[in-house]
């Protein structure tokens, strides 16, 4: 039976291109996005031979588009930026604004309009996140403070390039441009012909009421949910949760508030960040971004015409040159002029030398809207890929300048120290924060085990899951809290305090660390004794389902609970024959 195969070769194409490329790429210690651009210009229209369907790479495109800003706020961390707040803050804007100027500046000289310009501005100003990060690991920066001020810096440039998603489609008429039916892509709000300033009131309105709905009811729903998940011990169920949240918040926000798809999948993983689901959401769902995120590249090296190399070789020269030294040559600039020393600025000048994912959105969005011709597309693309492959030569020319400077004039060193040396003790305070953070949530998985040593047949993952199935409760001296004859609700553990059981004929007294009501669920009878607290006491209660599933899944727990309620049975029978014996004696 025939069938269409396009989306099955496009996918196929693809991958295997970028695979091979991207080896290549790193192999010639070069980010692997190099490569993924670079399978796309070979399949695209534009070079011989096999040729992708771009429609459909535009479309899965758009899902690479949700899972990267879903990225992005996934690992936003406003600890982090508002450690280097007083740098990455004002520095990152002034950057900003001066690279589109030199942007806008470029397209009025070749006659492009106000419009094109500062798309081709905002373009040129924001860095690659995704380059920067491995740039840093590689040469062990990430962690250091000049390291945590250039990550700051790019958090605000994202920040600064979601707003810029969001308020250049209410834009476009002023600008000269026109928005398309569809909303111009990246689920941009429609057009309409009501005036600009009503249009900017209404999208910033509407922003404003979903990101207020997002971060009010999301930290109560989506923690809650992903919880609920958790308990379940589905792996795949949990990824798929986490995928559902990006997609349809996405989806949601689009179709609700008219917002992008974009900001929705940005607010989604900002949400999420914030509990305490974020590490294990962003390592399930890390390799369906990767994949979409590669399809993305790929799709935009297919709108990559080669020959803008040799048509613009000046105009290409030009746009490499404002990436690499206007921008850079400003950053370090701005690093100076707010009193921060200049190893602090060349790293920062390193990082920004160079543009990627951001880029790519912008001039995919300016084309769309008729903003920016497809000629500033291709000028866009050439200084990417040309600015990631130099950015390493980059970063070795700035550790020999500053190798050098600093033995030539040692005392520009002592410049920004006084600053540099406050601003180190700020960060150095956050990381401390974060790490009493996890270093708390670790005793806490530590302590279940310390105080429950049935439990240590159970690995980290498995310790995290079952506390977040435990429901606490508490009782004060004398309560009461199982009788006899009730149905089995769950399984008791002691964390404080005490609690007696009153068996016929004697009586038993359970402490911290200790279990109750095992025997009802194991052997499905209603309670077989009173249990009365006979201290302040704290419970963790193991409900029947999950004890029931949980056992289920781990043998050698019920194994043990198995063998430990024997033993109490054993016991207690044999308490109630001694008693019987001293009776009849």
């Amino acid at each position: 039976m025939p069938h269409d195969t396009n989306l099955l070769a496009t996918l196929s194409i693809a991958f295997v291109l970028a695979f091979g490329f991207g080896f290549l790429a790193d192999r010639l210690r070069l980010p692997p996005l190099v490569g993924y651009l670079v399978a796309g210009v070979l399949v695209g229209p534009f070079t011989p031979g096999f040729v992708a369907d771009g429609k459909l790479a535009l479309e899965l495109a758009e899902i690479g588009v949700i899972l990267l800003m879903f990225g992005v706020g996934l690992h936003f961390s406003a600890a982090d930026l508002m450690a280097v707040k007083g740098v990455a803050i004002p520095g990152a804007v002034g950057q900003i604004i001066i690279a589109t100027l030199m942007g806008l500046g470029l397209a009025l000289y070749w006659d492009w309009g106000l419009g094109a310009g500062i798309v081709l501005g905002l373009s040129l100003s924001v860095a690659s996140t995704v380059v920067l990060l491995k740039a840093l690991e590689e040469r062990n920066l990430l962690h250091t403070p000049n390291g945590r001020i250039a990550v700051g810096w790019l958090i605000v440039e994202d920040l600064a390039m979601v707003v810029a998603l969001v308020l250049l489609p209410a834009f476009a008429g002023l600008l000269g441009g026109t928005v398309p039916a569809d909303g111009g892509g990246h689920g941009a709000p429609a057009p309409t012909d009501a005036p600009v300033l009503l249009t900017l009131a209404i999208t910033l309105g509407k922003v404003g009421l979903f990101a207020a709905v997002a971060l009010l009811l999301g930290p109560r729903i989506v923690p809650w949910l992903l919880a609920q998940v958790a308990r379940t011990g589905s792996r795949e169920l949990f990824t798929l949760a986490v995928l559902a949240i990006a997609m349809g918040i996405a989806y949601g926000s689009a179709q609700v508030f008219g917002v992008s798809f974009a900001l929705g999948a940005f607010f989604a993983g900002v949400v999420l960040a914030e509990s305490r689901f974020s590490h294990k959401a962003a390592a399930d769902s890390l390799p369906l971004q990767d994949a979409f995120s590669v399809i993305f590249f790929v799709s935009v090296g297919m709108l990559f015409d080669p020959s803008i190399l040799l048509r613009e070789p000046l105009a290409v020269a030009a746009v490499l040159l404002t990436i690499i030294v206007g921008k850079s040559l400003v950053a370090f600039a701005i690093v100076l002029a707010l009193g921060y020393p200049m190893g602090a600025g060349l790293l920062v000048s390193a990082s920004l030398a160079q543009i990627g994912e951001f880029s790519f959105i912008l001039v995919g969005l300016g084309v769309s809207m008729n903003l920016l011709p497809p000629e500033g597309r291709d000028l866009v693309l050439a200084g990417a890929l040309l600015s990631i492959t130099l950015n390493p030569l980059v970063f070795t020319a700035v550790e020999k300048l500053t190798g050098k400077v600093k033995a030539r004039h040692p005392e520009w060193s002592s410049y920004g120290q006084p600053k540099f040396k406050r601003l180190t003790q700020q960060i150095n305070r956050v990381r401390d924060k974060m790490a009493d953070r996890e270093k708390a949530h670790g005793l806490q998985v530590q302590k279940l085990v310390e105080t429950f040593p049935v439990l240590s047949h159970l690995d980290k993952h498995e310790l995290e899951r079952l506390l977040l199935m435990f429901r606490p409760a508490a009782a004060v001296p004398g309560e009461r809290v199982i009788r006899s004859g009730d149905p089995a609700d769950g399984m008791y553990f002691i964390a404080s305090g005490a609690v007696e059981v009153q068996l016929p004929g004697h009586k038993i007294k359970l402490e911290t660390g200790a279990f109750f009501g095992e025997m009802a669920l194991l052997s499905g009878r209603r309670r077989s004794a009173d249990i009365t607290a006979l201290d302040y006491c704290q419970f963790l209660i193991l409900e029947r389902r999950d004890f029931n599933q949980f056992t289920r899944q781990h043998g050698e727990l019920r194994g043990a609970i198995l063998e430990m309620a024997n033993q109490r049975r054993k016991m207690n029978q044999a308490a109630k024959e001694k008693d019987e014996k001293e009776a009849a004696a």
